[in-house]
């Protein structure tokens, strides 16, 4: 006790005293509050480290968090929102699986967004396994308009409008079965890419393994985007052959390394498997060599080389193919750490950091040195004719982390923070070059490592993957708790823990775990929340979030309610508003296409209302000004109340009523 209350004393004082001079002291400080506090802490065994843990990321009534975390959801499918640095979870984004409470694949227009992602063959894809979320950007940094995110499951990538935070398209990838690297943008949001991961033959065509050298290849996905639109435009879209290695993740320069795009990939062994069969398993066969390559694409050579025409299209996207892109000088590799798992750009675009899960260091790539050995080429290639540029000739250093380093951050100070899988922590270490004059440290030198719980994985920084990153806080995104929380079974939340890096010549300090009870995440991008500007309620009634414009189907005035009935199509227009629907009665006949168009009228922020219709599984959310339409077939008959799913108003329960439909005699005989 007698540590804590010092400290405590001074941390209320300073409470007391920020309110400015003058200011009136809130109840209780330097008083009664104090010994109140005081007591809690000896009570909970508190030390000072926990109670100013407390006051940084505690948020009060009222005030909002300075930061969102944009997280994938894994295989949940979703997005998660998260407040830095209270880690509130904001909301979850519906994207690739149903979610009741929006309303997100029961109906209305977000049905015909998920129907998006389906198989060409029509089978209905229900669930999405989400790894890498992606923001746009505007020269080199978050614009706050745009959140990408892709399905490792099922090659598929979706995009998500941040003025409403709901997801409004979704491409299927017509030559790939799977992905990984992705969601990645370019410097201005020309290109959202989708890497590849496990080599496969291209456009779903059948080849056995034992052709795997020749028939299986690599894919990245160039998916152009319209900014204006908000869309992908899968017409303008193209993509790359790459050798049979899987490539991992991708990152796009900046600065000087603007144009290129740098993509990790582990296998270089191409081992096939097959343990089953007596053949060393993928774990050993495809860690024998001791590099593996980091490949180097010229995207914006390869965007004239697929506008010119040296393309094959199949499945109606332009590929280029291996040959061409050897032939064209699109594609170079140069040797990286064993079994990497991601690179990293720097914030001024010179260098590209690359970590390899069996290497104890972080290789750091000159981007100067690199254009260099592009320019001059290079005799020495793969087996398929890739020019590879020698490790001496391209590598600017190497520091020694520890085991399993992963992924790498960046903040505004000159220093980087990566990911140690094995060991379990944190690494901060200092960036060269021109960022020697920003830290006092000397260049490329580990200066500190933080142990987190546990086994962490991917790791965020605040805007730390962009030109302009901030400071002050990092992510650990850890795959294990064990410990960490109460037991809920044997089946454990993921770990978000929230460090404070905002004192360089302190080190870094544990603040909060948060943990993740949804799947689990893989990657997180986190941005100002001042970049954002989303609508508070949709700008003018009858606002269609599909089309971003107001519905010629919409009701906006109550007088023009009504039920239509052209032969065997009924069509519904019904205004929603405190506390009623209209019309409140709807009489159809069994078998009819129904077309019913709803138009919430509220104007108040937070004036949600839903739509269910029990037995027909329909749940729409209608927010302040939206309008959606749904179109089913009365195919049961009976009667079947509607109702408002959101607690609108103290008459909230008189929000409803009945769809009627009357037997068909001949079809029920």
């Amino acid at each position: 006790m007698n540590r804590i209350v010092p400290t405590l004393a001074v941390l209320l004082l300073a409470a007391g005293c920020s309110q400015g001079p003058g200011a009136t002291p809130s109840p209780g400080a330097g008083g009664g509050l104090p010994a109140e506090v005081m007591q809690v802490a000896q009570e909970r065994g508190l030390t000072p480290d926990d109670l100013v843990a407390a006051a940084k990321t505690f948020m009060p009534t009222g005030k909002l968090d300075p930061y969102f975390i944009f997280s994938s959801g894994g295989h949940s499918g979703q997005v998660h929102v998260i407040g830095v640095p209270s880690m509130r979870l904001l909301k979850t984004i519906a994207v690739f699986a149903p979610e009741p409470w929006q309303g997100y694949g029961y109906g209305g227009g977000p049905s015909r967004v998920l129907k998006e992602g389906n198989m060409p063959s029509g089978k209905e894809l229900t669930w999405g396994d989400t790894h890498h979320p992606g923001l746009s950007e505007t020269k080199g940094s978050y614009d706050g308009k745009f959140l990408f995110i892709n399905d490792k499951a099922n090659a598929r990538l979706a995009v998500i409008d941040l003025r409403d935070f709901e997801t409004k398209q979704i491409v299927k990838n017509p030559n790939a079965i799977s992905d990984h690297g992705g969601s990645f943008v370019t410097p201005n949001t020309e290109y959202v890419i989708e890497g590849p991961q496990y080599a496969t033959p291209v456009g779903w065509e059948y080849a056995d393994i034992k052709d795997y050298k020749d028939k299986y290849r690599g894919l990245m996905t160039f998916w152009k985007f319209d900014p204006m639109k908000g869309r992908v435009i899968p017409e303008e879209s193209f993509q790359m052959e790459l050798p049979p290695y899987w490539q991992d993740l991708a990152d796009a320069g900046k600065g000087p390394s603007d144009g290129l795009i740098f993509c990790n990939s582990f296998n270089s062994e191409m081992a096939t498997g097959g343990i089953e069969s007596g053949n060393p398993p993928f774990e050993a066969g495809a860690s024998k060599n001791d590099t593996d390559f980091l490949h180097i694409i010229d995207w914006k050579k390869a965007a004239q080389v697929a506008n010119s025409g040296k393309t094959e299209t199949v499945n109606g996207m332009r590929i280029i193919k291996l040959p061409t892109a050897v032939a064209e000088s699109l594609l170079f590799l140069t040797p990286e750490p064993k079994s990497p798992h991601g690179v990293d750009v720097t914030p001024n675009g010179e260098f590209a950091v690359v970590a390899g899960k069996l290497d104890p260091h972080v290789t750091i790539f000159s981007v100067d040195k690199i254009r260099k050995g592009m320019a001059a080429g290079s005799q020495q290639k793969d087996p398929f004719g890739i020019p590879i540029l020698p490790l001496d000739s391209t590598m600017e250093a190497q520091v020694e982390l520890g085991l399993g380093p992963l992924h790498t951050v960046f903040d505004d100070k000159g220093y980087a923070y990566t990911s140690m899988f094995l060991d379990s922590a944190v690494a901060r270490w200092t960036l060269g070059g021109d960022y020697d004059k920003l830290n006092p440290e000397p260049g490329w030198t580990l200066v500190q490592k933080l142990p987190v719980h546990y086994n962490i994985g991917h790791i965020a920084s605040i805007e730390g993957d962009t030109a302009t990153p901030g400071n002050g806080f990092v992510v650990a995104l850890n795959k294990w708790s064990t410990d960490r929380f109460a037991n809920v079974g044997p089946l454990l939340p993921q770990n978000f823990q929230l460090l404070d890096s905002s004192k360089p010549g302190e080190g870094m300090k544990l603040l909060f775990d948060m943990p993740i009870g949804f799947a689990e995440p893989h990657y997180v991008q986190v941005m100002r929340a001042d970049r954002l500007k989303p609508f508070e309620v949709y700008p003018q009634v009858g606002y269609n979030p599909e089309t971003n414009q107001v519905d010629p189907k919409a009701v906006t005035d109550p007088k023009k309610a009504g039920i239509k009935r052209n032969g065997k199509t009924v069509e519904i227009s019904m205004p929603l508003i405190r506390s009623h629907f209209t019309p409140e009665h709807v009489r159809v006949k069994q078998g009819d296409k129904i077309i019913w168009h709803l138009t919430s009228l509220e104007r108040t922020r937070d004036a949600t209302h839903g739509f269910a219709l029990g037995g027909y599984n329909i749940n729409l959310s209608l927010e302040p000004g939206e309008h959606q339409t749904v179109e089913f077939v009365a195919d049961q008959p009976g009667i079947f109340p509607f109702y408002c799913t959101e607690f609108c108003s103290a008459l909230h329960l008189e929000m409803v009523g009945y769809f009627f439909v009357e037997p068909d005699p001949v079809a029920n005989k």
